[in-house]
């Protein structure tokens, strides 16, 4: 508040802190960056103080906050956060004393860039209370590494020479030129993606690329991966303070908008991290919902969605917190990343609200539980076995699906393009049929909240005489992606359910290695959903599993892959 002085006041007598409140009537012209008067000011008070003292200065030249500290270091009231305008300034520019003679310290240039202040200007005191040089500094548009800014030669605190109003117009025009050309993807969120390896995990780079993939699925513009290796997760920030500063500061320096957390944060976590910026914080679950968000289209698909959504936010539905806050529809209702699907606009209820909404959609979901259960039976009745695809996200199942009986289910190179069970007919020689159904993707550590809200996939799979377990053999991290289904059907109760393993996308792979996976891999059959010659052997070990040779009831038993 203006007219009051901050910071560290213990000891202080009560007329030293009028002698400051005095700061306030001090005026700069605004083409200087601080006033010799003010400069000399400041410089006695300090050295009277043995304090650094502060002054935050708005661009008509009035001193809006005067700040005290100790004899090292300044602490900041907090002036709000940073801006989510791109190229945009504070409005505000620090200038303060150093009792040491010391330049710009790394405190200030941090100061610097994560409040966007105009700039930080520090004023050398020696003994006697004379102000001495006069260090600036301030940010630059396309600086390059982890400093995004840039100290100016010192000049004399009592004859300042930069013009502080030529000054900020330059960067600000050097801000919105970087920001102009960086605007190829519009209409995308520009991310910095966080990915902590904790112990001794082997699958970072498997869980970088996962998470790069995710991002291209929700539109997302990735501007920089940071990488950390810890012992175990820092229980305030995931990846510690020091950690947290530096990826604060990439995101200013290459404009993000979104930080997005690899693995998932916590409830505190998050708060933490939310408190110490304004960019939108999201982590890898958030970030799959989205994912949903955007795909979903039968009604049960959007209400599965908007339920997983709630109970993923409802433990962080916090007066101040930007993971949530963000999650609703931005300027001109456009809604942002993480923010889509059917209950954006529900997102920051408050905690009884939310439940409320979660108990009205449980209901809604198990009244169209009860309808596909009749739907299932009635499939039962008429002895039609049914076999569902499953599979790792993006192994190519819904292209199998469409390939086996030339159907058109929704088929796209992204992560989780199908959400809801899809069905289709095929028929086998004899007058045979089978109902074949397409299932939403496994991602490994599958979040709680998807597994428990689509129920419809998951009802599919436990209903089936048959699961086909599709593989995309031409991803390197193949085998990482089976042991991840394996350990879902298992937690699903499902890992006795007959199985077949298919080997998919073998147009990728030479002849040689797609020989060697059936020969001497885990067993099963090598297909390329784009060429139907390959379908023989799948087809027939589909017919031997599901019916016993000479007879025509179908059978719920079948060898594993």
């Amino acid at each position: 508040m203006q007219g009051e002085v901050t910071g560290n006041l213990a000891g202080l007598k009560a007329s030293e802190i009028k002698a400051l409140e005095r700061l306030y009537r001090r005026r700069v012209a605004p083409t200087d960056v601080v006033s010799s008067e003010l400069a000399q000011q400041m410089a006695a008070q300090s050295a009277e103080l043995h304090r650094q003292v502060g002054v935050l200065i708005d661009r008509r030249g009035a001193i809006q906050h005067v700040v005290v500290g100790d004899a090292s270091k300044i602490t900041l009231p907090d002036v709000g956060r940073m801006r989510g305008g791109a190229g945009r300034f504070r409005g505000l520019r620090l200038v303060h004393t150093h009792l040491r003679g010391e330049s710009l310290t790394r405190d200030d240039f941090t100061d610097l860039a994560l409040l966007r202040l105009d700039a930080v200007a520090a004023i050398t005191v020696d003994a006697a209370g004379v102000a001495g040089k006069l260090h600036i500094g301030h940010l630059v548009a396309d600086a390059t590494g982890n400093q995004p800014w840039t100290e100016l030669p010192a000049e004399p605190a009592t004859a300042p020479r930069t013009n502080f109003a030529e000054l900020i117009a330059r960067l600000e025009a050097d801000y919105g030129r970087t920001r102009k050309v960086a605007a190829t993807d519009a209409g995308k969120d520009r991310a910095l993606l966080v990915h902590v390896q904790v112990g001794r995990a082997k699958d970072s780079e498997a869980r970088v690329a996962e998470l790069r993939e995710l991002c291209r699925t929700a539109g997302v513009k990735v501007l920089d991966i940071l990488v950390q290796r810890r012992p175990e997760a820092d229980p305030k920030y995931l990846v510690g303070k020091g950690k947290l500063e530096e990826i604060l500061l990439r995101a200013m320096q290459l404009g993000a908008e979104v930080v997005i957390f690899d693995p998932d944060l916590t409830t505190g976590q998050a708060r933490s991290i939310s408190d110490a910026t304004e960019l939108k914080v999201i982590d890898r679950t958030m970030l799959i919902l989205d994912i949903f968000a955007q795909h979903a289209t039968s009604r049960d698909g959007k209400l599965q969605v908007e339920l997983a959504q709630l109970k993923y936010v409802l433990p962080r539905l916090i007066e101040k917190n930007t993971m949530m806050s963000r999650l609703t529809a931005g300027p001109g209702g456009k809604a942002g990343l993480g923010g889509r699907g059917p209950g954006e606009t529900k997102l920051e209820i408050n905690r009884r609200r939310a439940r409320e909404r979660i108990q009205l959609l449980e209901k809604r979901l198990d009244d169209l539980a009860g309808d596909r259960r009749l739907r299932r039976q009635r499939r039962q009745h008429r002895d039609v076995p049914i076999v569902a695809i499953c599979g790792y996200t993006n192994a190519g199942k819904s292209t199998l699906l469409n390939a086996l009986t030339q159907g058109d289910a929704l088929a796209a190179d992204k992560l989780f393009a199908t959400l809801d069970p899809i069905s289709r007919r095929l028929r086998f020689p004899h007058e045979r049929e089978v109902v074949i159904t397409d299932t939403v993707g496994f991602i490994r550590e599958l979040p709680e909240e998807l597994t428990r809200a689509f129920r419809a996939t998951l009802e599919e799979m436990e209903d089936a005489d048959l699961l086909v377990h599709v593989v995309d053999a031409s991803d390197p991290d193949r085998d990482q992606h089976i042991r991840a289904v394996e350990a879902i059907l298992n937690d699903l109760g499902l890992s006795d359910k007959p199985r077949i393993l298919v080997w998919n996308k073998a147009d990728k792979l030479p002849p040689v290695e797609a020989e060697h996976l059936a020969a001497h891999g885990q067993g099963g059959f090598v297909v390329s959903a784009l060429e139907r010659a390959t379908f023989g052997p799948l087809l027939l070990a589909i017919e031997r599993a599901l019916w016993q040779a000479g007879h025509d009831t179908p059978v719920a038993s079948a060898s594993h892959a």
